[in-house]
């Protein structure tokens, strides 16, 4: 089969690979109709993450339709659609029965939670960005698609991994009524929850970025106030006033793909440094004492000059995490399908499989305009 492999740093290729089996008596094989690239594929594009071996098959947004079954599959059938959610998780452990299936003990070696195509440190499975994919524990992951579905497979694709990313981001920082709000980054998982905060009774949101681009969209689909990180040195001081001491809740969507300083770019390439840490400080300028940041970006794993004391000193909550997706899907499939979220208006362009090494290329650097692109096996 074919399948979009890691070749080193910005190198991705499409490859002839052998093709997934059953392992486990609960597996399923899923053949591949869409598949997306997210912007934490662009850490491993990027070298970031560690046990990123050459020859990898890259991708943790898919769909499809299953295939082949395990002899104890019960929940879905050969000819089922699904969506193939980001977790990899048992369904049985602690943490899974207790709505944080991303850091199930069971489906990884580590301390940390499984996903597709992220390298060994996360569970050593095979991406989705293939014709097929290999599915553990499809008695609890998968989500089977309703037969007299209205969703395209473009908004079946945003419930993998965006969509409940942009809902727990907001859920879990207990944004309310009233609340004003900072969302930094304008990529899809920041517009996603940009919309969530409306949602959630915002009164005020605002978006914070350094791609006009991405900004202009904020404002045209979303309606909130949008500035460019690089229009003022003194951004943050200005926010802070405008908001009369900062917002309650500041999101931040960025993680460790943020512009990184010379001193962070040397420090990641030794492995002392987990990448630019640019947007979680300026979380910390512009969140209101006892207000809560709110990290759903994905950052690496030691940081230098880490700011506690300014957290500690103002009464700060910071919260953060892999998002447990499976739960999620239910719920946000229903308000897709019943139209009270339109998600979709993040994708911004469609390709083949076979031109991911293209697509990844546009999405890196953002060329056309690209803020979220689908690929079709």
């Amino acid at each position: 089969m074919k399948a979009v492999t890691y070749q080193g740093i910005k190198k991705v290729e499409v490859k002839e690979v052998p093709a997934p089996s059953i392992i486990h008596k609960d597996d399923i094989i899923v053949k591949v109709t869409a598949c997306s690239i997210c912007g934490s594929d662009l850490h491993c594009y990027h070298g970031m993450i560690p046990s990123m071996d050459e020859g990898y098959i890259v991708g943790h947004e898919g769909i499809g339709v299953v295939e082949e079954v395990g002899k104890d599959v019960t929940k879905v059938k050969k000819g089922d659609t699904i969506i193939i959610p980001y977790n990899i998780a048992c369904g049985k452990c602690y943490y899974c029965k207790n709505n944080l299936e991303s850091q199930c003990i069971n489906a990884s070696q580590y301390e940390i939670g499984a996903t597709y195509g992220c390298s060994r440190l996360l569970g050593d499975y095979d991406g989705t960005s293939a014709q097929y994919v290999r599915v553990p524990y499809a008695n609890f992951t998968p989500f089977v698609v309703p037969e007299n579905s209205e969703l395209t497979d473009d908004e079946l694709l945003l419930l993998t991994d965006a969509l409940p990313t942009a809902f727990w981001a907001v859920e879990d920082a207990g944004v309310k009524g009233g609340d004003t709000v900072i969302i930094i980054g304008s990529g899809p998982i920041g517009l996603l929850t940009q919309k969530a905060a409306w949602m959630k009774g915002a009164e005020r949101v605002i978006a914070i970025d350094y791609v006009d681009s991405r900004l202009e969209h904020a404002r045209k689909t979303n309606k909130v106030e949008a500035y460019n990180l690089n229009q003022s040195s003194e951004l943050a001081a200005i926010v802070k006033e405008m908001t009369r001491g900062g917002a309650d809740v500041v999101i931040d969507c960025v993680g460790m793909s943020g512009k990184m300083t010379p001193m962070e770019f040397v420090g990641s390439l030794l492995r002392l440094q987990g990448g630019a840490m640019g947007s979680l400080e300026l979380a910390t300028q512009v969140v209101r004492k006892g207000g809560i940041i709110q990290v759903v970006g994905v950052y690496g794993t030691r940081y230098n000059a880490f700011p506690l004391g300014d957290l500690f000193s103002r009464n700060i909550t910071l919260r953060m995490g892999m998002v447990p997706a499976i739960h999620m899907i239910p719920t946000l499939y229903d308000l897709v399908q019943t139209k009270q979220i339109k998600p979709a208006d993040v994708i911004s362009h469609h390709t083949s499989l076979e031109d991911a090494k293209e697509a990844y290329q546009m999405f890196d650097t953002q060329k056309d305009k690209c803020l979220k692109i689908i690929m079709k096996p």
